[in-house]
C-alpha cells in the first residue's frame, strides 16, 4: 500500500499549492469559454437549423464557410498577438503600450478582412469550386457565401475589441457580447430560414443574412463597452491614430509567427476540405458533422488555453519565472485529463449528436466512423494543442510553434492524406491522416514544455516622462 505521505508529495510536485493560480484559470477560463461557444454557436445555429433542408444545404454551409475559417485564423493569429503582448504588459502595468499594440492589432484584421470580403462577394461559384466538383453543393455554397462575406469586417473588428479586454483580465465582456449575437442570430435564422412572422421562407440564403446581422449586433455592443463602459483601459478613437514604430516591430516580431502558424492553419483546414470535397456528397455532410462536434469540445478547451494563457503572459512579464514552472507542470495533468474526459464524452454522445441532423443514412454512416476517429485524436488536441498556446506561446518563444505546425501540416498530415485518398482508401481512413499530428505533436510538446526554455519576456520598458519645464 502506498504511504499517504508518498502521495501528497507526488501531488505536490504535480500541482501548484498557490491556489490563487486556480481561481484566476476558473475566473478567466469561463468568460473566455462562454463567448468563444456564442461565436461558435453562431455558426452551429447555421449548421443545425440548414441541416434540416438536407444533405446539399448543409453540404453547402460547410463549403461555404471555408473562406471565413481562413480569416478566422488570420484574425485568431493576429488577436493572439495582442493578447500575448497585452497580457505581458498588463503584469507590467503599462496600459499605454496595450493600447499602441490594440491599435496595431486593429489594421492588422481589418486590412485583409476587407480585402477576403470583396474576393468572396466578387468569385463565390468560383472560390467554391475549388474545394468540391458537386453541382449542387456549388451552388448552395456560392448563395450562402456571396452574403457571408459582409460578415468579415464587424467580425474582424469586434474580435480585436473584445480580445483587448481579455489582455487586462475583463474576460466577462466578450461573454455577454456573444450572447448578444447567439440569441438575435438564433431567433434571426428561425425567422428567415423558414419563413417565420410573415418573412419568406429563403433557406440558406437566410441563414447568411442572420449571420451578417448578429455580426453586426456584436459588433455594436463591443464598440459600446469599449469604447464607452470600460474603466480600465480607457481606449479612445484617438488612440487607433498613434503609431508606436518600436511596437510595431515587436507586433510583427512577436505577431508574424503567430499569423504564420495560424495561417498554415488554415491552409490545412482548407485543403482538408479539398481532399473530403472530393467524396461523394454524404462524405461532405458527414465532414460538417463531425467537424461541428470537434468544435464543440475545442471551444471550452480552447477557453481553458486562452485564460492559462493569460496567466502566463502575466506571470512571465512580472518575472516570476520559477511559479511559472510550477503551473506549467500542473497545467500538462489538466489537459491530459480534459482530454480523455472529452474523448469519452465524445464517443458515448456520439449517436445523439447526429441525430440532431437531417441527413440521408449514408452520411449518419460516415458521421460515426469520423467521429470516433475525433474520440482518439481530441486526447492529442486537448494536451499538446493548449500547452503549446497557452504555456509555449505566451510564455514568449512563439515561433517553435509556427515551425512545429509547418513541418507537420506539410511534412506528415497532408502528404498521408492526399496518398491515402489517391490509393482510393476508405473516408475515414483519409481523416484519420488529416488528424494523425494530433497525436504525434504530443511527443514533441512534453519534451519543450518540460525543457522550460520557452519563458522569454517581450516588453519593452516604459519610456520615463518627459522632466516639467
Amino acid at each position: 500500500m502506498i504511504p499517504v505521505n508518498m502521495i501528497r508529495i507526488g501531488f505536490n510536485m504535480v500541482f501548484t499549492r498557490d491556489k490563487s493560480f486556480y481561481k484566476s484559470l476558473v475566473r478567466l477560463a469561463v468568460p473566455i469559454s462562454l463567448p468563444n461557444m456564442g461565436s461558435f454557436a453562431v455558426n452551429f445555429a447555421d449548421n443545425l437549423m440548414v441541416g434540416k433542408l438536407g444533405d446539399s444545404a448543409i453540404s453547402g454551409v460547410y463549403m461555404g464557410n471555408q473562406p471565413h475559417t481562413l480569416l478566422f485564423m488570420f484574425v485568431g493569429g493576429t488577436t493572439g498577438a495582442i493578447l500575448i503582448l497585452a497580457a505581458q504588459y498588463w503584469g507590467k502595468g503599462d496600459k499605454a503600450s496595450i493600447k499602441k499594440v490594440v491599435s496595431i492589432g486593429a489594421v492588422f484584421s481589418i486590412v485583409p478582412s476587407v480585402l477576403m470580403s470583396a474576393v468572396c462577394m466578387l468569385f463565390p461559384t468560383q472560390i467554391i469550386s475549388v474545394f468540391t466538383s458537386d453541382a449542387r453543393v456549388i451552388s448552395e455554397g456560392a448563395a450562402y457565401l456571396f452574403i457571408i462575406g459582409c460578415s468579415y469586417v464587424p467580425f474582424a473588428i469586434s474580435q480585436v475589441l473584445v480580445t483587448s479586454m481579455r489582455g487586462v483580465e475583463s474576460a466577462k465582456v466578450g461573454m455577454y457580447i456573444s450572447f448578444i449575437a447567439l440569441f438575435s442570430n438564433v431567433a434571426l435564422n428561425y425567422i428567415l430560414i423558414f419563413g417565420k412572422l410573415g418573412f419568406p421562407a429563403l433557406g440558406i440564403r437566410g441563414a447568411a443574412i442572420a449571420t451578417v446581422a448578429s455580426r453586426i449586433i456584436e459588433l455594436a455592443a463591443s464598440i459600446t463597452y469599449v469604447f464607452f463602459i470600460d474603466k480600465k483601459l480607457l481606449i479612445k478613437l484617438r488612440d487607433f491614430t498613434i503609431l508606436d514604430r518600436l511596437l510595431l516591430r515587436d507586433f510583427i516580431r512577436y505577431g508574424l509567427p503567430i499569423v504564420g502558424g495560424n495561417v498554415v492553419w488554415s491552409v490545412n483546414m482548407l485543403v482538408n476540405s479539398a481532399i473530403l470535397g472530393r467524396f461523394k456528397e454524404e462524405v461532405i455532410a458527414a465532414a460538417s458533422v463531425a467537424g461541428m462536434l470537434s468544435n464543440i469540445v475545442f471551444i471550452w478547451m480552447n477557453g481553458l488555453s486562452s485564460a492559462v494563457g493569460v496567466i502566463t503572459g502575466k506571470t512571465v512579464g512580472a518575472g516570476r519565472y520559477e511559479a511559472m514552472k510550477e503551473y506549467a507542470k500542473t497545467v500538462q495533468v489538466i489537459f491530459l485529463f480534459v482530454g480523455a474526459f472529452s474523448g469519452l464524452v465524445i464517443f458515448l454522445l456520439r449517436d445523439l449528436f447526429i441525430s440532431f441532423y437531417s441527413i440521408s443514412d449514408g452520411a449518419r454512416v460516415y458521421a460515426s466512423q469520423f467521429v470516433n476517429v475525433l474520440s482518439i485524436t481530441i486526447v492529442g488536441t486537448c494536451y499538446q494543442a493548449t500547452c503549446l498556446f497557452g504555456l509555449v506561446k505566451s510564455g514568449g518563444d512563439i515561433s517553435f510553434v509556427f515551425k512545429n505546425d509547418t513541418i507537420f501540416v506539410f511534412g506528415v498530415v497532408l502528404p498521408s492524406a492526399i496518398i491515402a485518398a489517391a490509393l482510393g482508401a476508405q473516408p475515414w481512413v483519409v481523416f484519420a491522416c488529416l488528424k494523425c499530428d494530433q497525436i504525434l505533436k504530443c511527443f514533441v510538446a512534453v519534451v519543450k514544455i518540460n525543457r522550460f526554455n520557452w519563458m522569454k519576456n517581450l516588453t519593452r520598458d516604459a519610456e520615463p516622462a518627459a522632466p516639467a519645464t
